[in-house]
């Protein structure tokens, strides 16, 4: 994939360099996929100046390489992605630490926060499309808007806007959805409040305070569904999917690394405590329940964070089906013009896994011991909480006697 930057250089990164994309051109397919970064945020001067100084890349242009290789949903190799190998790939960096919202340049900030920094997120999101054009994409049959963590909220945030844009631009018959990968969260219920470090705030802090900052762009439709000081909730998949027009495809691990992060859980389980381990249960029937309604998902029971650019994607698998055999049959499903509640037979898209456990699913990525660096099995994981938490006098919830049997015998 090679690099471009914007035309348009008012469109920009935090520090003022111009934004750019990643494309690898299939002139002969009609079929787009567009993939947003992902990459947390900051939203203060202080949380920003630490981000430059510990991970430039996310916020400026200036050291991006030529060109890069796509892998996982963007690879180009039929046996790492056997349904999307050949469509136009285009991959936008993340350099606006805006969870994709921001709309705001370097000289208006300078005037209104006396923060050096631009957030124009939103902004490079259209200028990207805009920009691929005379590439093609006026041509299209379906346009793909995918993105990871931040990138997968920033989905949610500019996907009914991407449609419309796109639909202005293109032919009447032109299908644009969105593949959100591990951006759906959840509100926090005892993440941390009053913190300097950007990486371990609660969410919805570092999101009320950034949305000033950024000023951001959040969708109109959810907008209406609350007060001006309530608008960060669009920032969350359950809250703002009830207003969106355009269909999405939500890939969500149940037990996601960076949700028990927000939560203050450090899932290394070398040192976990009863509390801890049910409140991550709870996690997980609580993204459950949020992601019901939802006809398109892909929910494996692990502990992980983010999937569509792994290269190894296609060896996970939730009720025996992949989630690149459920994103064709989702894909099929919108292209007969069925309800988007309409499953094919043999060709389900709705995969929420029902196992009792977190990371009971045999196909989850392996856990690693925190110090060692070494795989833990399962077994070995719950021996460790349950020697720890017998030295703590707790009990987790749940039938421990009956699961260690269950994973003695295989699982």
């Amino acid at each position: 994939m090679r690099l471009y930057l914007l035309k348009n250089t008012l469109v920009t990164c935090n520090d003022g360099t111009t934004a750019g994309y990643y494309i690898r051109e299939a002139k002969a397919s009609k079929r787009w996929i567009i993939f947003l970064e992902g990459g947390w945020c900051c939203y203060s001067k202080e949380t920003c100046d630490v981000r430059y100084k510990n991970a430039k890349r996310l916020m400026s242009s200036s050291d991006w390489p030529k060109t890069r290789r796509g892998t996982g949903i963007l690879s180009a190799r039929p046996e790492e992605n056997p349904h999307w190998w050949n469509l136009n790939a285009v991959f936008v960096p993340y350099c606006s630490s805006d969870v994709w919202s921001g709309n705001i340049s370097k000289s208006k900030n300078v005037k209104l926060f006396s923060t050096d920094y631009a957030f124009m997120g939103s902004a490079i999101i259209q200028e990207v499309i805009r920009e691929l054009v005379p590439k093609g994409i006026k041509q299209a049959k379906s346009v793909i808007l995918a993105g990871s963590s931040a990138g997968g909220t920033g989905v949610l945030i500019n996907i009914d806007r991407v449609a419309s844009l796109v639909e202005e631009m293109t032919s009447n018959t032109v299908q644009v959805r969105g593949l959100v990968d591990s951006g759906w969260f959840l509100e926090s219920k005892h993440g941390k409040s009053d913190c300097m470090d950007g990486a371990s705030c609660a969410l919805t802090d570092a999101i009320k305070k950034g949305l000033k900052l950024w000023n951001g762009a959040l969708p109109e439709k959810c907008r209406q569904h609350f007060k001006r000081e309530d608008e960060w909730q669009c920032f969350y998949g359950p809250k703002s999917y009830t207003s969106m027009k355009t269909p999405i495809f939500v890939v969500q691990w149940l037990y996601d690394v960076e949700q028990l992060r927000i939560e203050n859980i450090q899932p290394d389980f070398q040192f976990m405590t009863a509390h801890q381990w049910n409140n991550i249960q709870s996690i997980g029937r609580e993204l459950k329940k949020s992601l019901r309604e939802v006809p398109a998902v892909f929910a494996p029971g692990c502990f992980s964070h983010t999937l569509i650019i792994a290269s190894n994607w296609l060896e996970f698998q939730v009720k025996g089906v992949t989630l690149s055999r459920a994103l064709q049959c989702w894909t099929k499903s919108l292209q007969d013009r069925k309800s988007p509640k309409t499953v094919i037979r043999g060709c389900p898209f709705h995969l929420i896994d029902n196992c009792q456990w977190p990371h009971c699913n045999p196909t989850c990525p392996a856990l690693h011991d925190p110090v060692t660096g070494q795989e833990v099995t399962l077994l070995q994981m719950f021996l460790r909480l349950s020697i720890e938490n017998q030295r703590r006098g707790q009990e987790p919830k749940g039938d421990m006697n009956q699961l260690m049997a269950m994973l003695r015998n295989g699982g």
